[in-house]
């Protein structure tokens, strides 16, 4: 489910945690309960990127890494990638390092059974 309203994402910004690492930053606030509330998405790309079709490369790269982890986060959860200018240009191996390093750091992953 992604976030689409402008209140979301403004809520988020008021009330959610933020960390920049590398080519994204992410803004997010965790949902108290379990059970089935699914994770959401939000991802911006500023003009200082670029262009429009690399606007849209770099929301595809960030939606694909979010696509490719999302059962390794923690639920209920709700995220928003920022890109930042150093995106442009990356391929997608950069820009997934990149985000994995982030929710690392965030402690937004799930933790592993055997480490």
């Amino acid at each position: 489910m992604r976030l689409r309203w402008s209140g979301e994402f403004a809520q988020l910004k008021e009330e959610g945690r933020r960390m920049a690492k590398g080519c994204l930053a992410g803004n997010w606030m965790e949902k108290p309960g379990r059970g089935g509330e699914a994770l959401r998405l939000g991802v911006i790309t500023p003009k200082s990127i670029g262009s429009a079709p690399e606007r849209a490369r770099a929301r595809r790269l960030l939606r694909e890494s979010f696509r490719l982890h999302q059962r390794e986060l923690k639920r209920p959860l709700t995220l928003v990638l920022i890109a930042r200018a150093s995106i442009a240009g990356k391929d997608f191996a950069a820009v997934e390092r990149d985000y994995l390093n982030l929710m690392r750091q965030a402690n937004l992953l799930v933790k592993e059974a055997n480490p």
